[in-house]
């Protein structure tokens, strides 16, 4: 049995366990991520949004995309694609992870991005009415947006999707080795090998998988998945609800491997400037396809353009004519 199907049968067994890591969430400080300020220059690079709509989206303190590092209840790996920790045993043989068991929590992480584009593909249905008429109650953002899934504005409710959708995919690239170069030294724990990429991440093909089974994309996403790829140990919560009382033996998100900010150790050898530079494309990219789910979802009267025109700009009723 290949790697990838092996993988994919015990992803089958822990899939309803991961998915209640997102909606059971516990109590405890939030994951270290790209800072907040960092958070809204990535989203603000990606985006050419109108500038009220695009604040509600990127705002380092107040928009959608910092939702995941606000209030006590966010302690999941899964949210910031932690706990993805791995060395191959000719860098450190006995290593506490197995590249499956790293693997997994990285779908897990994919895993919740998946779930928040279904579901803002849903709450877009109620920005334009049949007719393909922007409804201006459900895209009014005079008063700010509450992140707490009861905001009953459309908008609102889109935004927090992605914003929450979008979060991971950016730690991602703070905290893994995908476009890092490693320090100088021999490699291990405390300097984990940099896979030096210049690419988006292949597996974050959000759309795609969206319209997948989990078995059928996890499947997929596995095998795109290069055998040296990590991200930080944090003690959060993982996938399994597990929250060790800390990373010894394992690379450490804090002082290894993130690049949270431009001071953080592995934010040298221009590791930093790349993690946000494909952070920004990845967005995006997210954005884009997004976009084209909307117009391929509600082609009926052109009302996915139409949602589309409403998340973007400021005044909607009058701009999405």
């Amino acid at each position: 049995m290949s790697y990838a199907s092996a993988l994919v049968r015990r992803l089958t067994v822990t899939a309803l366990a991961c998915s209640a890591c997102l909606t059971v969430l516990v109590p405890g400080p939030p994951a270290r991520a790209f800072s907040g300020g960092n958070h809204e220059k990535i989203t603000r690079a990606a985006l050419k949004w109108e500038p009220a709509s695009l604040a509600a989206m990127a705002d380092s303190r107040d928009g959608a995309i910092v939702a995941d590092d606000q209030g006590a209840s966010f302690d999941l790996g899964i949210l910031h694609c932690d706990n993805a920790d791995y060395l191959a045993p000719r860098l450190a043989a006995g290593y506490p992870r197995t590249r499956d068991e790293a693997t997994t929590e990285l779908l897990a992480c994919i895993r919740g991005s998946v779930a928040r584009l279904r579901a803002a593909v849903r709450y877009a249905d109620g920005l334009v009415d049949a007719g393909g008429k922007v409804i201006a109650r459900e895209s009014d953002l005079g008063t700010p947006c509450t992140w707490n899934g009861r905001s009953r504005r459309a908008k609102c409710d889109v935004l927090e999707q992605l914003g929450r959708g979008w979060h991971p995919i950016e730690d991602f690239y703070s905290h893994g080795n995908w476009s890092d170069r490693a320090g100088t030294g021999p490699l291990g724990v405390s300097n984990p090998p940099g896979l030096n990429r210049t690419g988006i991440a292949p597996f974050f093909d959000i759309r795609r998988y969206s319209s997948m089974s989990d078995a059928d994309w996890t499947g997929e996403a596995a095998g795109k998945v290069p055998e040296d790829l990590a991200t930080g140990c944090y003690p959060d919560f993982d996938s399994t609800g597990v929250k060790p009382a800390d990373c010894a033996g394992r690379i450490q998100h804090t002082g290894t491997l993130n690049k949270d900010t431009e001071v953080a150790r592995r934010s040298a050898n221009g590791n930093f400037r790349r993690a946000t530079e494909l952070a920004a494309r990845d967005i995006a990219r997210q954005w884009k396809d997004f976009a084209a789910e909307l117009v391929a979802t509600y082609p009926e009267n052109r009302r996915g353009e139409r949602m589309v025109c409403a998340l973007t700009h400021d005044a909607p009723v009058s701009g999405c004519r």
